[in-house]
């Protein structure tokens, strides 16, 4: 049994298509009604049929009211740093305390180039993703003295005025799968962010990607409770039970219970673009894995 101490939480994954089924923004509404924590976004500046991400999150928080949200993942090469932080900060902000900030070292390369990004190798894009959180950490330390100066290979910052200030400590979460970006999250991100459907070994593979990040924590002097981790899944409701993620939501609570209690993930979020999946998820669900959890480890 995993327990790195963090309150379960619940969400969900939503491509932000501009023709969906549902309209994103329905989707964070519908999400908020329903009591879900935290409502994501895919985020792919360079595809023309998703709306901007960083907008939808705007136009979301003004439509929503407790509810937190996030991309999951940003696109860092087409994101500048320094101006990254200040936007999440001002949303944070505006929104009453209710961002966070799903970031990703970056992926399909050509597309990101087609747009202007830089090409990174995969061992750079770890290095500059290390940079740019470096420069948006010290962006929002209004308290310390001076401006911020960051001298890294991908990213330079000379002088840069602090602020404004999150309203709340926005959590970093890393979208990771590899061992030195695993490592990186146990070193300065607040979370781990991948999808259970990326996973070559299926949820067996947790385990070892935690023992990276746990020791990028250890590395760094840090606590392995520190890093919340947080998991993307897909399935399907059925009247009975198919399989993994695919049956009624007992069996759906079931799987996530496991999988919270196996491996210390903390925080589900559904891949949704209908109403009555975000309903069950937050009624029928998000309850019985809390419950569970809670009594099982009541007995350790």
């Amino acid at each position: 049994m995993t327990d790195y101490g963090h309150d379960l939480l619940f969400g969900t994954f939503t491509t932000p298509l501009v023709q969906p089924p549902m309209h994103a923004v329905d989707i964070a509404v519908a999400a908020d009604r329903a009591g879900l924590d935290v409502v994501t976004f895919q985020d792919h500046p360079y595809q023309p049929a998703f709306h901007d991400t960083w907008t939808l999150l705007s136009f979301a928080a003004a439509r929503t009211r407790r509810v937190h949200l996030s991309p999951n993942v940003l696109n860092l090469p087409l994101r500048q740093p320094a101006v990254m932080a200040r936007a999440a900060a001002s949303l944070d902000r505006l929104s009453g305390g209710r961002v966070e900030l799903g970031i990703g070292a970056g992926a399909f390369w050509d597309a990101i180039a087609a747009m202007g990004g830089r090409r990174l190798t995969p061992g750079q894009s770890i290095t500059a993703l290390e940079e740019a959180i470096r420069i948006m950490r010290a962006i929002w330390a209004v308290d310390e003295k001076g401006g911020v100066r960051v001298e890294g290979e991908f990213y330079r910052v000379k002088g840069a005025k602090r602020g404004p200030a999150p309203l709340h400590n926005i959590g970093i979460w890393i979208g990771a799968y590899k061992p030195r970006i695993l490592k990186l999250t146990g070193r300065v991100a607040d979370g781990w962010l991948p999808s259970l459907n990326y996973l070559q070994g299926g949820p067996a593979d947790l385990a070892s990607m935690n023992r990276h990040i746990d020791e990028g924590a250890a590395e760094a002097g840090r606590s392995p409770a520190e890093i919340r981790r947080l998991l993307n899944v897909a399935g399907q409701f059925t009247p009975s039970g198919r399989g993994f993620l695919n049956g009624p939501p007992s069996q759906w609570a079931e799987d996530l219970a496991g999988l919270a209690l196996e491996y210390g993930i903390s925080g589900f979020f559904i891949a949704a673009d209908d109403e009555q999946t975000i309903e069950l998820f937050a009624h029928e669900v998000a309850p019985a894995v809390r419950e569970q959890v809670a009594a099982e480890r009541a007995h350790v």
